[in-house]
């Protein structure tokens, strides 16, 4: 953007000196008026990101920098991260099983406490007295990895059903629990829009629009050139 509100200053500049030194009204009319154009816009595209003083509304983009975070997290929220939008992404999903394995979270689960359960059930029931001339609690213990085993197999293939998909499903979609889903969103969006800096963002946009704004300042020097024209060719 730089160079090109360079270049389309020092050429306005240039037009309007040789106007004025060969004393051609429509030339140095064309070369002022071109100049005031490429000036007027660049000094708006600058007065976006820098706080010029005496200038009210200079700086509008780190003046603004709240609402312009704000105006990011509503966006995201409306447009994005709605009920009928995690609807969508949650019938997606539950359609597909390859998304819904849940065995490597169920490998990870540690289904020890259930069968220490198991064995409280059967110690406190009436085969306890049995059990323990048998040995006791420790006579259960050789049962505890294949029953752990057995029961990941089962859960896994539980969750493979479309029953329980349907389930989940209707579960996740209960207005609490969307809210929570949608309040958990809210809350990663809050700490990421914390990391941005006033400069950050700036930089950001300055990036992204460079090459746009750049044009803007060319043609205002063009438009303003052609109504310098015009206005020397009214006024002759």
């Amino acid at each position: 953007m730089t160079s090109k509100s360079l270049l389309t200053n020092i050429l306005s500049l240039l037009i309007l000196l040789v106007g004025y030194l060969t004393n051609q009204q429509v030339v140095m009319f064309c070369g002022l008026f071109a100049f005031s154009g490429a000036l007027t816009n660049w000094l708006a595209i600058h007065m976006l990101f820098e706080k010029v003083p005496g200038l009210y509304g200079s700086g509008v983009i780190p003046a603004r920098f709240e609402e312009f975070k704000l105006g990011i997290k509503t966006m995201m929220m409306e447009q994005f991260f709605t009920q009928e939008n995690v609807d969508r992404f949650l019938t997606n999903e539950m359609a597909n099983p390859v998304q819904l394995d849940l065995q490597p979270v169920i490998e990870k689960i540690d289904l020890s406490p259930t069968f220490d359960s198991l064995i409280e059930v059967i110690m406190n029931s009436s085969f306890g007295g049995m059990l323990v001339m048998m040995g006791g609690e420790e006579a259960l213990q050789p049962l505890k990895q294949p029953f752990i085993e057995k029961m990941q197999e089962s859960i896994t293939e539980i969750s493979q059903k479309d029953s329980f998909k349907q389930a989940l499903k209707d579960q996740l979609e209960q207005p609490a629990m969307f809210n929570e889903i949608q309040s958990t969103i809210e809350e990663i969006i809050d700490q990421r829009l914390n990391e941005l800096t006033p400069q950050l963002v700036k930089e950001m946009v300055q990036k992204m629009i460079r090459e746009h704004l750049g044009w803007l300042v060319i043609w205002g020097g063009v438009l303003g050139g052609a109504i310098g024209i015009l206005s020397a060719l009214i006024t002759a």
